[in-house]
């Protein structure tokens, strides 16, 4: 959520409270059919969605410091809050940075159903119309509509197992553009890798702007192997999925999100002298080089540069 719906609300409601502070070609060679736009547009921008990132109370300043140092930005104020429909309280913190946004939460008791596995959070205009939209599209609503101090949540799932929030603010905030957005990386089955993508194209309004059925594996650990992998942009953002048969080297599929930097290795460089461990070292592809680090906390990331 770039002010993750949980996040932003938190950011929101402590202003409010004034708290200072193999890989081949899956079975259908056919193309992903072209499916109809959703007839009303529920984005607002990359700008204000969110990964969400769960960490420990004992690591999230590691997490938030060393994420900050890497990646430049700042945090909102930290507080504990209720942001679940049932009762819970967490440490949270909205992280706001010129290549994408951060949702971080640190639960102070057990996390309650549905909660912990949503990887983004979006900002829509409308969250009636957004779970409809979702839901006509082919989306299942795993927690439903609930109230929060600043608007209202929901949790949805895609086919492939893909989790995330939207949400919405009764009033609406207002961000610069990212100098970058983000990618938000999903990992499908081969099976399910059509039938995904034209559901969240209808929900989003989004296109495919690439489905490539010749990828090199290596950047996602696999270098003997062609994978599929396509890009979709929306107004959410961007997306980019690798349908796969699931045997995957770690770390890749436990990354959420592509971050893309103008140097690669300076960027590493700050990285790992803030904290970070270089779990995959940068691997050149068509599309640029790649390397995926461990933050503080445990969250994994892909970061990237552009193809020169």
């Amino acid at each position: 959520m770039q002010i993750s719906s949980l996040y932003r609300r938190i950011i929101t409601i402590s202003l409010v409270a004034t708290i200072a502070c193999g890989f081949t070609a899956p079975v259908s060679a056919k193309a992903v059919a072209k499916p109809v736009a959703a007839t009303t547009e529920v984005f607002v921008g990359p700008q204000y969605d969110t990964t969400h990132v769960y960490v420990s109370n004992d690591d999230i300043d590691a997490f938030v410091n060393s994420f900050i140092a890497t990646f430049g930005g700042k945090a909102s104020p930290r507080a504990v809050f209720t942001v679940t429909p049932t009762p819970s309280k967490t440490a949270s913190q909205y992280v706001q940075t010129p290549v994408g946004m951060l949702s971080v939460f640190a639960f102070q008791t057990p996390i309650p159903y549905g909660f912990g596995e949503e990887r983004t959070g979006y900002l829509v205009t409308d969250i009636d119309a957004a779970v409809k939209a979702a839901t006509a599209a082919g989306a299942d609503v795993t927690v439903e509509t609930f109230d929060d101090p600043i608007g209202k949540d929901a949790l949805i799932q895609w086919t492939g197992g893909l989790k995330m929030q939207l949400y919405w603010h009764t009033k609406a905030p207002s961000y610069a553009p990212l100098e970058s957005v983000p990618d938000n990386r999903v990992y499908v089955s081969r099976l399910a890798a059509d039938k995904f993508v034209y559901q969240f194209v209808k929900f989003s309004g989004g296109k495919v702007v690439a489905d490539d059925r010749q990828a090199d594996g290596g950047q996602i650990g696999r270098p003997a192997d062609k994978i599929r992998r396509i890009h979709i942009t929306s107004g959410f953002g961007k997306m980019t999925v690798f349908a796969t048969d699931g045997k995957l080297p770690y770390p890749f599929g436990r990354e959420t999100t592509g971050y893309e930097v103008s140097d690669l290795a300076a960027t590493i460089a700050k990285a790992t002298a803030n904290g970070a461990k270089l779990l995959s070292p940068a691997y050149k592809t068509d599309s640029g080089n790649s390397a995926v680090v461990q933050f503080p906390g445990g969250y994994v990331a892909e970061i990237h540069d552009a193809a020169k």
